[in-house]
């Protein structure tokens, strides 16, 4: 794609349609000269280039990457217009479009019926789940994994229930023993798993989750903010394939959270909430007495909990999914070369003899840790720190990022290290791009030369 043939096209394609309205007189409060604009852009472009090179593939620190092109000419040319979905009165064609792709994002899932918006975020997004989780058992809590995004503690807090905190097990995963101790007291309405949690990548056992809820009259929520794409490559072919069976059974929960603005390619701020049944709809319904008169059909704004929602983020998602649809021949196979990448570096590293990997990844992030003399906890904490640091200060420079593990986590994992501190900082890589498949030697040879340059 020429990006700016297309953003070039997009003005124009806007223009032709605003000119059949008739023309008019822009005020004279809103004209800016160009020289004057010159200034004012001249700085900005200036201060962005005070930013981390999230589009290169040596940049593997966290979550971020740039959208595609389809998604930033859906999204500048919708907002020529700047459409709101809130309501079908301020963004017709844009509600048609996220109802489109949401509903592509629910057939992913495997869902029959669902009901579902897109939101500005995973954390709105989670919102709206443990709300509705909250009407539907009240003075019940919400069970999450240890290890789950901190999202759902805090959003607990402001929903005022209680939020149940899952230990993990020495994979990063909710362990099923103490979950079920968990529901066994009858405080629990909702349990949360999380398909790819945000420091490892580790994936909840959905499939096994589900017939213990079922058991205590729990529902289970999935929180696959960041995973939810990778459903794609269930059971697929090859080294990129991932067991099947957890997420088979999404499709059986009740709801579900996938931000499209991390693996489905799009300008923040794109999430998704999908529940599977459309009932649950009578909890956000509401009136508006200015806002829904120009249809009968249920505006977006009476299934959400946020009002004005950028049109523009439908539009980009939609006309992405036109192109990349969310199925394993189109998105997933961006998604394969990630894991591909991931799978291939935590190799490099089981052969290093100056890294050692964390834990084997399930999806496409690769936790390590240099080797140390003593191995203690204190000198892999003060190494990754280093590393981190002459990494992005390199001349030949790699963007990492470093997750804290405590004391017990750690040494479950690698009994042989000392643990004289509480925790200590590992090293974190986001293999987000798919041209990280191909770039994974360097990054691993760079980070080898840092670990050895003591």
């Amino acid at each position: 794609m020429d990006l700016q043939h297309w953003l070039g096209r997009a003005t124009h394609a806007i223009q032709d349609w605003a000119d059949t309205f008739g023309p008019y007189q822009a005020h004279p409060s809103l004209l800016v000269d160009d020289d004057r604009f010159a200034a004012a852009f001249g700085e900005l472009t200036g201060r962005l280039k005070d930013n981390y090179p999230f589009f290169h593939p040596h940049y593997a620190g966290q979550m971020l990457k740039p959208p595609h092109p389809a998604a930033l000419v859906g999204y500048v040319t919708t907002m020529l217009i700047n459409p709101n979905n809130h309501a079908l009165d301020g963004g017709p064609a844009t509600a048609a479009m996220e109802r489109e792709a949401v509903a592509q994002l629910a057939s992913m899932f495997g869902y029959d019926t669902h009901l579902g918006h897109l939101t500005t975020s995973g954390t709105i997004a989670n919102l709206e789940a443990l709300f509705v989780a909250r009407e539907l058992h009240p003075g019940r809590g919400i069970a999450y994994s240890e290890d789950a995004h901190y999202t759902h503690g805090r959003m607990c807090h402001v929903l005022g229930v209680k939020g149940h905190p899952v230990p993990t097990d020495d994979h990063g995963r909710m362990d099923l023993d103490a979950l079920e101790n968990t529901l066994r007291t009858g405080e629990v309405g909702t349990a949360v798993v999380t398909t790819g949690t945000t420091g490892l990548g580790a994936v909840d056992p959905v499939h096994k989750v589900l017939p213990l809820a079922e058991r205590h009259g729990v529902r289970v929520h999935v929180d696959a903010a960041y995973g939810g794409f990778f459903t794609l490559l269930a059971g697929a072919d090859g080294s990129e394939g991932l067991p099947a069976e957890p997420w088979r059974a999404i499709a059986r929960c009740d709801s579900v959270v996938v931000d499209p603005h991390k693996h489905g390619l799009q300008p923040y701020g794109c999430g998704a909430i999908l529940f599977r049944d459309p009932e649950v709809g009578r909890f956000y319904l509401h009136d508006s007495p200015y806002t829904y008169f120009t249809s009968a059909e249920l505006h977006l704004g009476e299934i959400s909990l946020e009002c004005s929602r950028a049109g523009a983020s439908a539009a980009a998602l939609w006309l992405t999914f036109q192109l990349l649809p969310p199925t394993p021949d189109g998105i997933g196979q961006i998604l394969a070369a990630g894991r591909r990448a991931a799978l291939k570096w935590a190799d490099l590293i089981d052969a290093s003899e100056c890294l050692e990997l964390y834990q084997q990844p399930e999806l496409d992030i690769v936790s390590y840790f240099p080797v140390v003399a003593p191995a203690t906890l204190t000198g892999i904490d003060a190494a990754s720190a280093r590393i981190l640091t002459d990494g992005m200060n390199s001349p030949d420079p790699v963007f990492l990022s470093t997750l804290r593990a405590d004391r017990e986590e750690f040494t479950a994992r690698h009994p042989q290290i000392a643990a004289d501190i509480d925790g200590a900082r590992i090293l974190r890589s986001v293999l987000m791009k798919p041209e990280s498949e191909h770039h994974v030697e360097h990054l691993h040879n760079r980070i080898e030369h840092l670990a050895r340059a003591r």
